[in-house]
């Protein structure tokens, strides 16, 4: 996510009506989240949702291999070390076989100079994909789908040295008042978790890219192309040319006629003329596609499950899968056949598309619930439904008869109604879900990097439409049959955000969850910590919940069982527990209970909820990790917090007993700091505040006066003057170290940050998450001391990860250490040296 041209899609997809997709190798799953604290496989959901919002916008479609971000990479070898080539070359090719490109645009060169891994795999799988797509022996058809051979392969450039094709992607759209760029910019602007928002460029803007294989007539040099198209035939010669049958030749030909004339007569302020034309054009292509054959490629079922010990590497190769039930019961047909009914599909989908806006028809189906209760298996006298409104508006010219309604699987009911123009329809029908709506991806737990829900033919839109509660109205336009597929919805007006959908979701009846998914204590110490427990049910009617607690030994809450009766009035109910004892170090998991009509289930659902995407259910364990950390904490230590990006370190020092207080960067010009011995400041935090940029020169008096100032890490902001009190050097590509049981090194063994109040010790640096630290600078001021020293294979040491330095009478420390990460995940060696970090002060606040 994120590394796609969206000024290229927009211009191909928006601008020439090409069919455009994006195939993202992850879903960004491992990197970092600037509007919220949602990491990992939570992340993902979001970045996967930009995305979609991204094509929503530059008109492309999504595609995804199963490949899990397992954060940064430094090259190739370790990258592929994390995913088996061949089982992410499979997706790709399933992926190419299935959408069936004539050219295919690498982003990435595939060379170090990506600089990412994961960037370098993408650009050598991209080259490898053009050059194996029709290979059946390495990739049969049975498992990938019908074989295709891409006629031109491109690489994008960054100088005109090497591009062979120069696109204006700033051309200007007078009817929509925009140019592509001004489009791309909004689609790029969507990727919000990652900060990417640009400026709407206006005017010439040039996207290059190179020809690096080409399978089509020498005659076209490629210095001298004018499109990326050049030597390939994209008229509907090249599908005519595809049937021997005559009457799928007429039909093309009578089609394409139909299209001359529909473009030659639309009419922006009045497309009702066109409504006629185009039902001739549907009702030609249909004839056209049944005589193309079948549908040529395989569509696996969403249920298809790879165990493990079934998988090779988790590889498709040696499964040894026969076409069947379970992966579709269509043999795919030979590659003529695979492209014909592809463009003759393609087009028919634009058709019916275009028929329906040019006859002014929209659907709506709206629920007053957000939620259903899946039950399953169904249950007599269960109120599992709820209600649908399926409205059908007729803004056009002519009639249109509303012909059925169907919810989900449900059977399509008659409706039979007669839509005059300037009127609408309303038809009431019920919804019922049998699954739980989730992310399909995440049907089956993931297997180290890599997700085992199986990919097909779909692209992401789809994929998500078919988990989805949709309805299916079938209308009769100028005596076409037509199907619009509209999802189900609850809208309501927000006072300030106006009208807002939310998509409509199965989810457990009743639901259970902790309110937290992570809660540090010290180790061997008392504790009387309150844990709450959030209990739901979606029912219509009241339904009486238990709910109990699984702990620990050595742990005991206040109450054995809580009891609440919840209603539709009342829907939901927080319920507090007390626990006290102790428990010795170690990593502990919680899980809480409810038991609804004599079953206990501990099944949850967690929402995504972010004003630029869609919001997502999540199915989520009713339990959390406990880990119990051996520390000491001076009783003396109070900490001003200032929070950064993705950062959970205030809550984790108040769960160890530290007296920590959240301060607002713009509260900074005011807040008595001389009650404080330590302040801390979260990671990227300047990147995310103008405020505590413009205050920091009171952060570093502080310092100065006496205090210790601990700054997490940042990017290159933190080389511009005022930030740091001296100057360090960051690489422009920053240095890490990604071996999270990298060897590390003390370098100062007896310094006060390493020992006091809590020895740091080797089993400190063990079961790490994913990294070691991030954004580490290569050369610095000799005023810092550097504490440790670390580095991965192959590579020089970096002393970078700690910083110390006096500072007037203070001391500031500089930590690139990647903390944020190891206190997500429950760590707890980095929540020892996050105690001693914010610990290792003066007995008394500076004077301010």
């Amino acid at each position: 996510p994120d590394d796609e041209d969206t000024q290229l899609i927009a211009w191909l997809a928006r601008g020439r009506h090409v069919e455009t997709a994006y195939l993202s190798l992850t879903r960004g799953d491992g990197g970092q989240n600037i509007i919220g604290n949602d990491l990992g496989e939570a992340l993902g959901i979001i970045r996967t949702e930009e995305l979609l919002s991204a094509r929503r916008i530059d008109g492309g479609r999504q595609f995804f291999t199963r490949a899990y971000d397992f954060g940064f990479s430094k090259n190739a070898e370790e990258t592929l070390r994390q995913w088996p080539r061949d089982t992410v070359m499979g997706d790709v090719i399933r992926v190419v076989r299935a959408f069936r490109p004539q050219v295919i645009v690498a982003v990435f060169s595939g060379t170090p100079a990506d600089g990412h891994g994961h960037h370098q795999v993408s650009g050598i799988l991209a080259r490898d994909a053009y050059d194996l797509s029709a290979d059946t022996l390495r990739y049969p058809v049975a498992i990938f789908g019908s074989p295709w051979t891409t006629s031109k392969f491109y690489r994008r450039v960054r100088t005109s040295a090497g591009a062979t094709t120069k696109m204006n992607v700033g051309e200007y759209n007078p009817l929509i008042g925009r140019s592509y760029a001004e489009i791309a910019a909004d689609s790029r602007s969507q990727h919000k978790s990652q900060g990417f928002g640009v400026l709407q460029q206006k005017g010439a803007t040039i996207d290059q890219i190179g020809l690096e294989a080409s399978r089509v007539n020498d005659v076209v040099q490629a210095a001298t192309e004018g499109s990326i198209f050049a030597g390939i035939d994209t008229t509907w010669n090249r599908l005519r040319a595809r049937s021997s049958r005559a009457d799928v030749q007429a039909a093309l030909d009578s089609a394409n006629a139909i299209f001359r004339m529909v473009r030659d007569l639309y009419r922006p302020n009045d497309p009702s003329p066109l409504v006629e034309p185009l039902s001739r054009a549907v009702r030609l292509l249909r004839v056209a596609r049944v005589g193309a054959g079948s549908r040529p490629w395989i569509l696996l079922n969403t249920d298809l499950r790879y165990a493990p010990t079934m998988v090779d590497e988790l590889g498709y190769t040696r499964l040894g899968l026969q076409p069947g039930p379970g992966l579709g019961t269509r043999a795919p047909a030979a590659p003529a056949d695979a492209e014909l009914w592809n463009g003759i599909n393609v087009n028919l989908q634009r058709a019916e598309r275009a028929l329906v806006m040019a006859a002014g028809v929209a659907v709506e189906t709206f629920s007053p619930a957000q939620n259903i209760p899946v039950v399953s298996p169904l249950k007599t006298g269960v109120p599992d439904t709820v209600p649908v409104n399926v409205v059908v508006h007729n803004r056009g010219r002519a009639a249109v008869h509303f012909v059925s309604a169907a919810i989900g699987n449900g059977r399509a009911l008659p409706v039979d109604v007669s839509i005059a123009p300037d009127s609408t329809a309303r038809v009431v029908r019920t919804a019922r879900a049998a699954v739980l709506t989730a992310p399909w991806w995440r049907a089956i737990s993931r297997n180290r990097p890599f997700f085992l829900t199986s990919v097909d033919s779909r692209d992401e839109a789809q994929r998500a439409e078919a988990q989805a509660i949709v309805a299916k109205v079938r209308l009769d336009i100028a005596e076409v049959s037509i199907d619009v597929m509209a999802p189900v919805v609850n809208r309501f007006a927000d006072p300030i955000k106006g009208e807002q959908l939310i998509s409509v979701a199965g989810v457990p009846g009743i639901s259970v969850g902790l309110d937290r998914l992570l809660e540090y204590i010290r180790a061997g110490v008392p504790v009387s910590r309150q844990f709450k427990v959030n209990v739901q049910s979606v029912y219509s009617s009241p339904e009486t919940v238990s709910v109990s607690l699984r702990l620990p030994p050595g742990l005991v809450p206040d109450s054995a069982v809580r009891t609440r009766v919840l209603t539709a009035q009342s829907p939901s109910a927080t319920l507090t527990f007390t626990l006290k004892g102790s428990v010795p170090a170690d990593r502990y998991v919680v899980h809480a209970i409810a038991t609804h009509k004599g079953q206990a289930t501990q099944a949850g659902f967690a929402v995504i909820n972010y004003d630029h995407i869609n919001v997502t259910r999540v199915q989520t364990a009713s339990s959390m990790w406990l880990t119990a950390v051996q520390a000491v904490v001076p009783a003396r230590v109070r900490v001003a917090y200032i929070q950064g990006v993705g950062d959970i370190g205030w809550d984790v020092l108040r769960q160890l007993d530290v007296n920590a207080e959240k301060i607002d960067p713009s509260a900074i010009p005011t807040t008595d700091f001389s009650k404080f011995t330590a302040v801390v400041v979260g990671p990227r935090a300047y990147a995310a505040s103008d405020a505590l940029v413009e205050n920091n020169p009171r952060l570093l008096e502080y310092a100065r006066k006496g205090g210790t100032l601990i700054v997490q890490y940042g990017q290159q902001e933190m080389m511009s003057p005022g930030i740091m009190p001296y100057p360090i050097q960051l690489a422009r590509t920053a240095e890490r170290v990604t071996v999270e049981n990298a060897a590390v090194t003390v370098l100062s063994p007896t310094a006060r940050l390493l020992n006091s109040p809590n020895r740091i010790v080797p089993s400190d640096w063990e079961d790490w998450a994913q990294e070691r630290a991030l954004y580490m600078p290569t050369a610095f001021d000799k005023n810092y001391t550097p504490l440790l020293q670390m580095n991965d294979p192959g590579e020089p040491p970096n002393k970078g990860a700690i910083l110390t330095a006096p500072y007037g009478r203070g001391t500031y420390v500089y930590v690139t250490l990647a903390l944020f990460r190891q206190l997500h995940n429950g760590v707890p060696g980095a929540a020892r040296i996050f105690l001693n970090l914010v610990s290792a002060t003066p007995a008394a606040p500076p004077r301010m």
